[in-house]
């Protein structure tokens, strides 16, 4: 048995139900070669019963599998045993197991045959939607059988959308017409083909209104990675209702994505490489890391200067405390890169702090698209530390 799960967690989702039921007579056979072993008087009963015999033990245990894994009727299964114990019924040849769920058959005309076939192909858009959102990447075989069955033909290219619809099972319909949905982590998600990976403006009037993160464009079997950065975005970015509510996208905060990736890990990167401040006031830390970032992002203490609206030899003087606490480290090209990314990173963490704290206490305002830097305007007209 641990064999057979570990052969099916090991394949996509999508090719689940293929595996199992290739592998269903094998784990019958095993399940009447343990309890034939285990109860000496069921192989003793079996042994002196000619009409019982290890292929119909095999067959029956199958055939109970089918009904608990919920791909056969219980109602069919007494049905068959009331014809197998009539002996004047008409004997045919045992119907092979199957694990995929057939349409029920009905008369011509009826609703029920009308609905059968679409029931099948929103389930197949499902099973399709699982094995691309899944990173164990499925054959292109299995992918092309489950689109024929959906009837969604596979796209060269894709960008994910995850809409925060709290209590949503699936997008609302008529969002995207050639979208494939579905639900990943709860939320309703959509998979939108995409032919030029620069067009935002249809998705950005489709999602007009709607608070819902796009991922980037990426060839179909990276469908699964612009998923999780939309996922992503959207845990970063607090939920709007309302005329509030807007539509990120991925590709504007690329950087962002990628500092704050491993929250843990930035706060590492922070600790180490900010350390010499550790032993400063808040107020202290604070001042001298905003213009330490302004210095680094703009080459020079003027530029900083311009950027902190305050004098320039406020910046040197500034610049001169910093010098005594990193030392000579100011002037290495990897130090200034490992420090651009402590404090950008210790910035991005504490504003999407805020960000939430804010929403949870009043009514939210529009998220800024560029993660604003920590407000300064306040400190700059303070000289020194």
């Amino acid at each position: 048995m641990c064999e057979l799960l570990n052969r099916i967690w090991s394949r996509p989702r999508g090719e689940w139900t293929r595996v199992l039921r290739r592998e269903l007579p094998a784990l019958a056979a095993e399940v009447v070669e343990e309890l034939l072993h285990g109860n000496p008087e069921l192989s003793a009963l079996v042994d002196d019963n000619d009409a019982i015999d290890g292929e119909l033990l095999r067959q029956k245990v199958e055939e109970a599998l089918l009904t608990a894994l919920g791909y056969r009727d219980p109602a069919d299964a007494d049905a068959e045993a009331d014809t197998d114990a009539d002996p004047d019924a008409e004997a045919g040849p045992d119907p092979e197991p199957v694990l995929a769920p057939e349409p029920v058959p009905v008369p011509d005309g009826s609703a029920d045959a009308e609905t059968a076939e679409p029931r099948l192909a929103d389930q197949a858009r499902q099973d399709l939607f699982a094995a691309l959102t899944d990173d164990r990447a499925a054959s292109a075989s299995s992918l092309a059988e489950l689109a024929q069955a959906a009837g969604w033909p596979l796209p060269m290219a894709v960008r994910a959308v995850a809409l925060a619809v709290p209590g949503e099972t699936r997008p609302p319909a008529g969002l995207f017409d050639d979208a494939l949905a579905g639900v990943f982590a709860g939320r309703p998600c959509l998979l939108v083909p995409t032919a030029d990976p620069d067009a935002r403006t249809p998705l950005e009037l489709a999602l007009r209104g709607r608070c819902a993160a796009v991922g980037h464009a990426v060839p179909l079997r990276d469908a699964a990675s612009s998923l999780r950065w939309a996922l992503r975005l959207l845990s970063l970015t607090p939920a709007r209702g309302g005329p509030d509510a807007r539509t990120v996208f991925v590709d504007d905060h690329l950087s962002t994505l990628l500092l704050l990736q491993d929250e843990p890990l930035a706060h590492a990167l922070a600790a180490r490489w900010l350390r010499p401040l550790a032993d400063l006031t808040p107020r202290q830390s604070e001042r001298l890391e905003v213009t330490l970032l302004a210095w680094l992002e703009g080459g020079g203490a003027p530029e900083a200067a311009k950027a902190l609206s305050v004098h320039p030899q406020t910046v040197r003087y500034r610049m001169r405390q910093l010098e005594k606490l990193f030392g000579t480290g100011l002037r290495d090209p990897r130090t200034r890169f490992e420090l651009e990314m402590a404090l950008r990173s210790r910035r991005l963490m504490a504003q999407v702090r805020r960000q939430h704290v804010r929403v949870g206490r009043r009514t939210p305002r529009v998220v800024t698209a560029d993660f604003t830097p920590v407000v300064v305007g306040r400190m700059a007209r303070v000289n020194g530390l």
